[in-house]
């Protein structure tokens, strides 16, 4: 049985805006002026309490406070996931393509579970998904491998690929020794060329082929 796993913010769902306005309506609490779409898409990546961390030192709030903004953060956040996000184009053919060819689907992201089986619901993707790991559901974090092998122990998978857009995606891959799919749209930081041993694609239709073909490698 082959296991998909996808990452959610900046692969499958453009979720940048809503993180934006959550931090942005925490950082108005405190009196301080909001971040731009640009700075708040470069904090992405390791997980929420990561990327309050990076706001903190943005904007020179003290470390001490991180706890207490985290969880102001995650609570406006969590109050509309989705009222700026959008799935990119193509995700939803995909997926349906996917899941008539019999593969077995999960997601593995840094994002909170709650909130990423709230947008997934959000978007009626949550009937392809059999398994879905956040950055809260293992007592660590991508780029650990362990919640890319858990996501595929918990598909039952005897082979799998994973698809992503950055760079912690990229690195979970190669711990894992899993093959890895870059979506070139999503919220990198490096430059395309840093991606050298992924298959990169721009385009959602060439998903299907690609994991056809790779799966059926020795």
């Amino acid at each position: 049985m082959n296991g998909l796993i996808f990452d959610l913010d900046g692969t499958l769902i453009d979720s940048a805006p809503d993180i934006q306005a959550a931090v942005n309506k925490m950082l108005a609490e405190e009196g301080i002026s909001p971040l731009d779409l640009a700075t708040v898409i470069s904090f992405i990546g390791n997980g929420m309490p990561k990327l309050v961390e990076r706001v903190l030192h943005a904007v020179q709030l003290p470390l001490e406070r991180h706890s207490a903004l985290y969880e102001k953060t995650l609570l406006l956040y969590n109050q509309a996931p989705s009222a700026l996000s959008q799935p990119y184009e193509g995700v939803v053919e995909m997926l349906e393509t996917l899941a008539a060819q019999g593969h077995r689907l999960a997601i593995c992201t840094n994002k909170p579970a709650e909130p990423a089986q709230q947008i997934l619901q959000d978007f009626n993707l949550e009937r392809f998904f059999e398994v879905v790991v956040g950055g809260d559901s293992l007592s660590v974090k991508k780029p650990n491998p362990a919640p890319l092998q858990h996501c595929v122990a918990r598909l039952g998978a005897s082979a799998a690929l994973y698809i992503g857009d950055s760079e912690v995606d990229y690195e979970t891959a190669q711990r894992a020794q899993i093959p890895f799919i870059f979506f070139t749209g999503g919220y990198r930081k490096a430059s395309a060329a840093f991606f050298q041993n992924a298959h990169h694609i721009d385009q959602f239709s060439a998903v299907p082929a690609l994991a056809d073909s790779l799966l059926k490698k020795p």
